[in-house]
């Protein structure tokens, strides 16, 4: 027997179990008077922030809410949403923050396989979760959120209003962290782009980790001025309601993300830090340069993609702003892989520039590994930067499985690493870089092409607001690149000068053959919906032969 296991057992005074729960004690016992929350004329610090999310925890157990229970939320980036990241897991229950995007039908699917025993929801979505609620199964307890900020007609659909509800908590809920940190802290359902979507679980200590990760990896000072440009429904807002808690910093709630309301919150209140979709920063990019007038603060822009344009990183850099770059999937709660910049790089021309932060990267500090392996033989790649392979990962930051789907969940984890599904290659500097999705390459004459790569090349085109390429069926090649592309407003451009411009960064067989010009249709994250793209050319293909 190992002598150092002789006598030295964990206790009380030498192991807790990892919870990100405790970061908001902190920082209302540390820093009570700090102003923890702005929402328009709110301001709340982290005394008050504390207490209100003790008082849903006390009002959520008062209703039978309990260890394992799911709470639903259907909310945008307001005050309720934050305290909704402590108060339920503080009452033992399981936090399902729902996609405030998605229609009725999905929603009562998601209230039925997460079984919630309480729905708290806006206004704003009313008539969704009134439909949703009717074809439910469940027969949650159903509590209303009437956001000042909201200016629209929604009309109340549950049983109390929010305000009251947890009036009737007590501040001073004396909650528990949980007795294994392996316990459920949330639900987040995958975007099911064919059948149903899948329940992603996530644990206290993953979560923890993950909080903590996101402020190193960021290099964030304490009390950081953070805006709500991500929603807190995707992947928990990657973690960051958990790490404003332990920065002890600043919360700008924005219900709804335009350019002129972002940039009037930075300039107002020296936001620092921000997170989005590339999507988000092309409509900042490409916003009237006025709106940006006043803001000489230098602001921390993070990104995560599969992988974001150049271009997108070119234009950054030119307001300015620095991006960090981050790549993860809900799976593993959001990022968990960064593209760490090195000091050198500083000293390289814009595009060499932007070439280098546009790879995937490498793990996050908490994770245990990234990698790319082939699938089936589960051996690693060469790092040459060319042979293909599927990224995977492994570690405390990976989910602990989807709900009620022991088959999915076991694939998704066989060989001892989370799969993925995103197709990349390792380079010799040992960053990872996505060339496509598995279900998105391109294989045209027996040649693979990533999709990525040429919209990559699209995004080059100063007219191009937006850009999806998908495989169109052809007759003689099996497959060629489909192009969809979005302008920018005033823009002109013809298919053949899209094509031309594609030639002078491809070689030819990668070029898309055809272009097709209109609106290109996004989820609420700003990801791009290749699957209706797919079927849109599937279903002309089949039309034309």
């Amino acid at each position: 027997m190992n002598a150092y296991d002789l006598d030295l057992g964990k206790n009380p005074a030498n192991f807790a179990a990892l919870s990100p729960l405790g970061f908001i004690e902190r920082a209302a016992s540390v820093y009570p008077e700090r102003i923890a929350v702005i929402h328009g004329r709110l301001r709340q610090n982290w005394r008050d922030t504390y207490a209100r999310c003790r008082r849903l925890a006390s009002a959520l157990a008062a209703r039978g809410i309990g260890v394992g229970d799911t709470v639903a939320v259907m909310l945008p980036n307001i005050p309720a949403m934050y305290e909704a990241h402590f108060g339920v897991p503080m009452a033992g229950g399981v936090l399902n923050a729902l996609n405030t995007r998605l229609d009725a039908e999905s929603i009562a699917f998601m209230l039925d396989h997460g079984e919630a025993k309480a729905v708290i929801t806006d206004r704003e979505f009313s008539v969704t979760m009134k439909k949703a609620l009717a074809l439910s199964k469940q027969k949650p307890f159903v509590v209303d959120v009437d956001d000042p900020e909201y200016t629209g007609s929604g009309e109340r659909i549950g049983e109390v209003d929010y305000e009251a509800f947890i009036a009737g908590g007590d501040p001073g809920y004396a909650w528990q962290p949980p007795s294994d940190e392996w316990n459920a802290i949330a639900l987040n359902y995958t975007s099911g782009t064919t059948g149903n979507p899948k329940g992603v679980v996530y644990h206290h200590r993953g979560a923890y980790l993950n909080a903590v990760c996101n402020m190193l990896t960021w290099a964030m000072p304490h009390h950081s001025v953070y805006l709500w440009t991500l929603p807190m429904f995707h992947c928990n807002g990657w973690t960051f309601p958990w790490t404003m808690a332990l920065n002890s910093g600043t919360n700008v709630c924005l219900r709804k993300v335009e350019a002129k309301p972002v940039f009037d919150l930075i300039r107002e209140h020296k936001v620092t830090h921000y997170c989005g979709a590339p999507i988000v920063q092309s409509t900042l990019i490409n916003a009237d340069p006025k709106l940006r007038a006043g803001i000489n603060h230098k602001v921390q822009a993070m990104v995560a993609a599969a992988a974001p344009p150049a271009s997108m990183i070119e234009g950054m850099d030119a307001m300015g702003w620095d991006v960090t770059h981050v790549y993860g999937l809900t799976e593993v709660y959001g990022p968990a892989a960064v593209c760490a910049k090195h000091e050198e790089w500083a000293s390289l021309d814009v595009g060499k520039r932007a070439e280098l932060n546009a790879r995937q990267g490498v793990r996050y500090l908490l994770e245990d590994g990234l990698t790319v392996l082939d699938p089936e033989t589960m051996k690693p790649v060469p790092a040459d930067g060319e042979t293909m392979g599927e990224i995977m990962f492994r570690g405390n930051i990976a989910m602990k499985g989807y709900l009620k789907n022991k088959k999915a969940t076991e694939e998704s984890f066989a060989g001892g690493w989370f799969h993925s599904g995103d197709l990349g290659v390792m380079h010799p500097d040992g960053y990872v870089k996505i060339k496509d999705r598995s279900k998105d390459i391109i294989i045209s004459g027996g040649e693979n092409i990533s999709s990525i790569e040429v919209e990559d090349a699209l995004y080059r085109h100063p007219a191009v607001l937006a850009a999806a390429v998908v495989a169109k069926p052809d007759p003689k090649w099996g497959e060629t690149p489909c192009a969809f592309v979005e302008l920018k407003p005033d823009a002109k451009v013809t298919e053949q000068e899209v094509i031309e411009h594609c030639r002078k960064h491809l070689a030819a067989f990668k070029c898309p053959r055809s272009v097709v010009f209109g609106p290109v249709p996004k989820t609420s994250t700003g990801k791009i919906q290749k699957f209706i793209l797919r079927t849109q050319v599937k279903s002309k293909s089949a039309i034309d032969t």
